[in-house]
């Protein structure tokens, strides 16, 4: 369920690095506890993500949960599709439903974050 080739964030974001590119979304996990997504707020490209700093909002039946981002860079991304049909979310949050592409300000911060098996370790403990 969880990507072996992302990494993952408390806040149950991802990051899937690839060169200096970093492609960004909600977990699995995430998708589920907010519900039924309604709609999503993702900054325009030229915006700056701060690693552990909002960056744009997901909003459910339920809430609304700042997205936060676990690496630093530039958006060069976002996926426009999400603004007519956030459901994606809920449909394929590991996939499709990508958040944002960035270029990475420091490709080596991804190395902090959790595995994939540590993520889920993580889950099991809350």
């Amino acid at each position: 369920m969880y990507p072996d080739n992302y990494r993952y964030t408390k806040e149950h974001e991802w990051v899937l690095v690839e060169g200096d590119t970093g492609t960004i979304g909600i977990t699995h996990h995430a998708q589920h506890e907010l519900g039924d997504i309604v709609f999503v707020d993702l900054p325009k490209p030229g915006a700056i993500c701060v690693q552990g700093k909002a960056f744009g909002s997901v909003e459910s039946v339920k809430a609304v949960s700042d997205i936060y981002a676990p690496v630093s860079g530039e958006v060069l991304a976002s996926n426009d599709s999400l603004t007519g049909a956030p459901e994606k979310l809920n449909e394929d949050p590991h996939g499709a439903a990508w958040l944002v592409k960035i270029k990475l300000a420091s490709p080596g911060e991804a190395s902090g974050l959790m595995t994939a098996a540590q993520y889920q370790e993580y889950l099991g403990a809350q």
